[in-house]
């Protein structure tokens, strides 16, 4: 892989305006090149044939002095640029290239080179500057919780000791006898109690390794240092307590001030994993800023050799010798502060274990299996296979024809349709993880994956392929269209193939051991339990995007409701049931349609309290139209008139206009008007333009299904009723997954715009006196 793609392919995507622009000043290099060969072609036509010859012969002559010369001392004529160090503006130091040949041919593409060259090379030392500034920052307060931990450690298991003592001995333990007890039966073996800091401030980052390696191994020494003082926590309060569960929530509803702090082993179990995620995500930090820092560096260099080469100069040895002194290249801040977080995070949290901390610190990457790859090719084949079994095994048996069509398309169509709507769905998200790679867009980061857990494209069409090879073979198994004429009924365990499809489908969902994608799974259970109890639990972008995926699988809810009056209230051996004639399964075919916008909703208002930003009540409104829309279209459906009809096309063009608006303006963030790109927005990641005018069109026409059940379309010339509605849930579907892959465009497009690469941890504590001294 060429150097330019390589180098594009390991960046940091949320920081890509703030790496080297290395493709702009290779593409100036070639220019210079192509006007430099243009020009050696004209004078070598213009030079005579006996005197070519001698001037080739000179040339090589002078390119092998040169080269010989390069690794030798330079007099000062053979100097070609010279580098000085200039005060910007504030603080930021800038660096400007001085070219001491202006008057040589072509020298105009050398300034030009040389221009960008120090714009780009102070952006990258600017950069890297400011985000060490802000680590540094962060390890001082990291540094202070790590003191109030330390602190609460000691005096947790100080009240814990006092009531054993006062239980079977009368004997006292003091705080230094507790620190230095470390034996096997201790009740805090699971954590050693280590009283030196760990993260050291600004101040003691200026020292060398040599005193902290020294300080830090005086274990049991009472020299060089303090222990932790528990006197810190009367001026630390615990800040663990917002709202992020619904226990919490309910809790900041009934009492408006905050109880007295116990400082109880469930408060230091909370604090313990509260900071442990915040030092793991440091210390993620830094090793993202490390491959920044070396990175740009490997592409200065790289590209001041493309210059020497095109230009048949010696300038890179002065240009990276500045390179090397500035501060983005010598500075060893962040190697430092990388050192000081594996030393607080292998004692503190993986028991002095330095593989178990390492290995928690640095994820090993996930890697590509062959397995995968052979599984997901047999499941495909399996599929399509089936589907050509499937249509020939109808054409032979002419059941298109047959007596029992419509009890099949009644009964058990309904039934795998929710099947048929769960693959749609997977392959559709398999299709965006693909595209969103291919595009660079940081999904993982966005929702919020643990690194190294997240699905690759492959996976999800690999479980896609397999619930599809499962519910073919299961619709084959029901195929018999006639009742049996000796029972006059089906089999019984054919017809509760669907029925142990849901069942297995489930028992996979929540099995509890590691299989078949346990962290995902687990992941999507956490999510759709917090949707299912909004507004209980802190809205994040992924309990908000399932709960947007639910929107449109309303009809999948319905299929669900079926299984339950199927089987529980009608008579699966004869295919038979009385569902749309009961009033309690009318109310609740519009209850589960109801429950996923009203989710969203819910979502949105709690937002709207937590943000105080109307756009989240804007958007509450939104779900609420949608709501009336399809309680409007459910009822014309099951009661017709006139009136009934007027006002779900009313409802229904309302909540269509305003959902297609807010798709594409707010959720999208196209049809800006001033932009470079009119009519779309100032970023986009797919060069071409048309893709996104075709998905404006292709969601207006898709939110359009919703017009068949208002006209009273009911069947087509050659769809059953069921198929007609399983079309147009398809639909829908396909039109989220058009929806998805611009939704998140968007919103990594924002964090790029923001420089966004990190998540914000929460603190545990939060200290009342910020001038306190830091032990």
């Amino acid at each position: 892989m060429k150097f330019g793609k390589e180098f594009v392919s390991q960046m940091v995507a949320e920081w890509e305006e703030a790496y080297m622009d290395y493709n702009s000043l290779k593409a100036t290099l070639k220019h210079k090149s192509r006007f430099r060969e243009l020009n050696e072609s004209a004078a070598m036509a213009s030079t005579p044939k006996e005197s070519l010859k001698r001037r080739l012969t000179f040339y090589r002559a002078f390119s092998g002095l040169t080269g010989r010369q390069r690794g030798s001392p330079r007099k000062s004529e053979d100097e070609v640029i010279l580098v000085r160090a200039e005060e910007g503006e504030g603080s930021e130091g800038l660096y400007q290239t001085m070219f001491l040949k202006p008057s040589e041919e072509g020298a105009e593409q050398d300034l030009l080179f040389f221009k960008k060259l120090d714009r780009e090379f102070n952006k990258v030392n600017n950069f890297y500057k400011k985000m060490v500034k802000e680590m540094v920052e962060e390890a001082e307060e990291l540094s202070k919780q790590m003191n109030a931990l330390i602190a609460l450690r000691i005096k947790v298991d100080k009240v814990g000791f006092r009531n054993v003592a006062s239980n079977g001995s009368s004997t006292s333990i003091s705080m230094d006898d507790h620190i230095c007890d470390t034996r096997p039966g201790h009740s805090r073996a699971h954590m050693d109690v280590i009283h030196e800091i760990e993260l050291s401030n600004e101040s003691h980052l200026e020292k060398g390794t040599g005193n902290y390696d020294k300080q830090t191994t005086s274990k049991t020494s009472e020299e060089g240092f303090r222990p932790a003082s528990v006197e810190i926590l009367d001026h630390v309060k615990m800040t663990m307590t917002t709202l992020d569960s619904h226990i919490s929530t309910i809790k900041g509803l009934l009492w408006s001030s905050k109880p007295d702090q116990s400082f109880s082993r469930k408060e230091l179990t909370k604090a313990e994993e509260l900071i442990s995620t915040a030092l793991k995500e440091f210390y993620h930090k830094l090793r993202l800023l490390k491959s920044y820092s070396f990175l740009n560096l490997l592409a200065f260099s790289k590209i001041m050799k493309k210059y020497d080469k095109v230009s048949s100069r010696n300038a890179s040895q002065d240009y990276l010798k500045m390179v090397d002194s500035s501060y983005v290249g010598s500075s060893d801040e962040v190697n430092r502060l990388m050192e000081r977080v594996e030393h607080a995070f292998i004692k503190h949290f993986a028991n002095g274990n330095h593989r178990k901390g390492m290995n928690t610190l640095r994820p090993t990457a996930k890697k590509e299996r062959h397995r995968i790859t052979f599984l997901l090719g047999l499941f495909t084949g399996c599929s399509i296979a089936l589907i050509v079994a499937l249509v020939i095994l109808i054409h032979a048996r002419n059941i298109l024809n047959s007596k029992g069509r419509t009890k099949y398309m009644d009964n058990i169509f309904p039934l795998y349709s929710l099947f048929g709507y769960l693959v749609l769905h997977m392959i559709m998200y398999s299709a965006n993880v693909y595209f969103w790679r291919r595009y660079k867009i940081n999904y993982p980061f966005i929702f919020g994956f643990k690194e190294g857990t997240e699905l690759g494209y492959r996976e999800v069409f690999l479980l896609s392929s397999g619930l599809a090879v499962l519910s073919l073979a299961a619709v084959l198994s029901n195929l018999d269209m006639e009742m049996e004429q000796r029972t006059r009924s089906f089999s019984a365990f054919t017809e509760l193939v669907p029925l142990g499809l849901v069942i297995v489908l489930l028992l996979i969902t929540f099995c509890p051991f590691n299989l078949i994608y346990k962290s995902s799974r687990f992941f999507l259970i956490q999510c759709a339990f917090h949707c299912v109890c909004a507004p209980l639990y802190k809205v994040n972008l992924p309990e908000n995007f399932l709960a947007d995926q639910l929107t449109s699988q309303v009809q999948a809810y319905r299929s669900l409701e079926f299984y339950v009056c199927y089987y529980f209230w009608g008579n699966f051996k004869t295919r038979s049931n009385k569902c749309l004639q009961s009033d309690v399964y009318k109310t609740f075919y519009l209850i589960v349609a109801i429950i996923p916008f009203w989710i969203r909703c819910l979502q949105c208002f709690r937002r709207l309290l937590e943000e105080r930003n109307m756009i989240h009540g804007l958007n509450g409104l939104k779900y609420i139209s949608t709501i009336v829309a399809l309680v409007m279209r459910t009822t014309n459906e099951f009661h017709k008139g006139m009136a009934l009809q007027i006002l779900a096309a009313t409802s229904s063009s309302i909540a269509t206009i305003f959902n297609t608006y807010w798709d594409v303006v707010i959720d999208w963030g196209l049809l800006r008007r001033n932009s470079n790109n009119p009519w779309l927005r100032e970023k986009l990641s797919i060069p071409n333009k048309s893709v996104y005018f075709a998905a404006m069109v292709l969601n207006v026409v898709l939110r359009l299904a919703w017009m068949q059940s208002v006209l009273g379309i009911r069947e087509a010339p050659f769809l059953h009723r069921t198929a007609l509605t399983a079309l147009v849930a398809c639909l829908e579907i396909l039109r989220r997954g058009i929806w998805n892959f611009f939704r998140l465009e968007n919103e990594h497009l924002n964090n790029v715009g923001n420089y966004r690469a990190f998540n914000s941890v929460p603190l545990p504590f939060n200290y009342e006196d910020e001038e306190i001294t830091v032990i």
